[in-house]
């Protein structure tokens, strides 16, 4: 007879953003939600300096010039390859991982996207900069390109920060309660105090009074359950 089974291990991701400016994004990551989760040990984060892994020892360069010309400066294919394979050398075989490139060529990262994502253990986030990334990046050392939307960011660490704040949702014990994912309710109005907000109304100039609709004050919480299913648009 075996002994005692080992307790099942708390589910955890940890996200490793591969960036040039870390300060851009790493508080947000300390506050919050994120932020106990992070201290819960449910999320890790490392973000890993690409310059650290130019060949360029003196200046630490990372990006070029175009080749067929054009303005700005195209992130290099060496570093973010050297940086990718860094990481993976610490991460267990056994481990599930994935290598993201944020792009605008990206597929559109979603709700369906984003509860995908959470099934893996380890994810690799490749920020973008300047005008871009040398395409052979996405092509030999991603395994994915993800877009935000159709529209252009700076840079991808903004792009990083929403993506793992969206994962970490679906982790358990992140949010504290199951039903706190409004991904599992659909989206309807809430209210809190007071009852009762008398505002002049930008347009008239009149005073008018703000109420919170009966029925989430009268208490029957079945009643309440039917109107928000009815009135709720169920995003996802």
């Amino acid at each position: 007879m075996k002994e005692k089974q080992k307790k099942k291990e708390k589910k955890k991701i940890k996200f490793r953003i591969i960036t040039l400016f870390q300060e851009a994004i790493s508080p947000y990551f300390k506050e919050s939600v994120l932020g106990r989760a992070g201290k819960k040990g449910l999320i890790e984060t490392d973000f890993i300096n690409l310059r650290n892994f130019s060949p360029d020892k003196k200046h630490k360069k990372v990006d070029d010039r175009a080749f067929g010309g054009g303005p700005g400066m195209v992130l290099k294919f060496e570093p973010i390859k050297k940086a990718v394979d860094f990481i993976l050398k610490k991460i267990k075989k056994d481990k599930k991982k994935r290598v993201i490139l944020f792009s605008t060529r990206g597929k559109i990262f979603d709700f369906k996207e984003a509860k995908r994502l959470s099934k893996y253990e380890n994810l690799i986030f490749i920020c973008g900069r300047y005008e871009g990334v040398d395409e052979r990046v996405a092509e030999f050392v991603a395994d994915e390109e993800i877009s935000l939307g159709k529209y252009v960011l700076t840079g991808g660490e903004l792009a990083a920060a929403v993506a793992a704040d969206a994962i970490s949702r679906f982790i358990p014990g992140v949010l504290g309660k199951e039903e706190s994912l409004e991904e599992n309710k659909g989206s309807y109005p809430v209210y809190t105090r007071p009852e009762e907000i008398a505002v002049k109304d930008r347009k008239t100039g009149k005073i008018k009074k703000l109420k919170v609709p009966e029925i989430l004050l009268s208490g029957d919480h079945k009643k309440i359950e039917e109107w928000r299913k009815d009135f709720g648009v169920k995003k996802f």
